[in-house]
């Protein structure tokens, strides 16, 4: 893993990038613009940008009326207010007409710290994933932020994007982004480890301090929860024998249940799954959360050792 970064600097400078390039590329954001980093397109553009204030639900449902005109409409807040405010838009105004809206939100899961439990969106996955035809995508450090945004333009129809607040370590050798493709950071026999966002960076490292014990774990990066790579985690299946999921989310509804849903169709084998159980967030500090929530390296080292066992 190389150096940290935060995933929403490189969504706003990507943001202006892309709206140099396309003029029909239009901002909108929810009085958060210099946290979710739209700020920056903002300032190179303000023709094309427009803050809501604490009005979520006007602002989705004026993406979808911009998008219905031709727009391709970038729509930012934080992550528990672009799902959970604003289900009934997304749901009935812009995925059920196929809009080119693409949601892209911030400080999602525990890791936004401080804020507390009002912030902590551990349930916008499954809020996504139940409706039709909306895309998701969890990018598991910055450069693949990047390239998930500049996918999402080029794909019609309406995307869910999750970042988070604080830096992520950058991984190294995932290879090229592709919509509905996982990526194998490391080979393995012993068991899978599928992980998304943060999470991978945690699993990383148990995946090396597990080589160390002597078992052999192949790690995938599931960047995209829909549409789920169903082949890789077959193969994964059949190869290993044992699947241990991670995510920074709540433990229904998420990646572990959408993979749990193709392993049990396709290839039933044991798995664990490592994420919130059960509870609402709270305030504290980035790392303290993620051990206090089962969510650490050691948390997803230990699910592989129970599994094994």
């Amino acid at each position: 893993m190389a150096e940290s970064l935060y995933q929403r600097d490189v969504y706003g400078k990507t943001l202006v990038e892309l709206g140099r390039q396309d003029k029909d590329i239009v901002v909108l954001d929810a009085d958060l613009s210099s946290s979710t980093r739209t700020s920056l397109f903002a300032k190179e553009f303000p023709q094309r940008f427009f803050n809501f204030g604490v009005a979520e639900q006007n602002m989705m449902a004026t993406a979808a009326g911009l998008a219905s005109c031709g727009k391709k409409v970038f729509v930012s807040t934080f992550a528990m207010f672009a799902t959970g405010r604003t289900w009934d838009q997304v749901r009935n105004t812009v995925a059920f007409n196929e809009f080119d809206v693409k949601i892209v939100a911030t400080h999602a899961g525990v890791t936004v710290g401080p804020d507390g439990s009002s912030h902590q969106a551990l349930e916008d996955v499954a809020l996504m994933r139940v409706i039709p035809g909306m895309k998701i995508i969890v990018p598991c450090d910055a450069p693949q932020t990047g390239e998930a945004v500049i996918t999402a333009l080029k794909t019609p129809g309406p995307f869910y994007i999750r970042l988070g607040r604080s830096k992520v370590p950058t991984i190294e050798g995932k290879g090229e982004f592709k919509l509905g493709q996982g990526q194998v950071i490391n080979v393995g026999k012993d068991v899978t480890i599928v992980a998304c966002g943060i999470m991978v960076g945690e699993a990383l490292t148990a995946v090396r301090n597990l080589a160390a014990k002597g078992i052999s774990a192949r790690l995938i990066n599931m960047h995209t929860i829909r549409p789920l790579d169903k082949d890789i985690l077959i193969q994964a299946a059949r190869d290993t024998g044992r699947i241990v999921t991670c995510e920074e989310h709540s433990i229904t509804g998420g990646l572990g249940s959408a993979v749990d849903e193709v392993i049990s169709e396709n290839c039933p084998v044991k798995t664990r799954r490592v994420a919130v159980k059960n509870r609402f967030g709270q305030s504290g500090e980035p790392a303290e959360l993620l051990k206090e929530y089962n969510l650490s390296s050691l948390d997803i080292e230990k699910a592989v050792l129970s599994i094994i066992s």
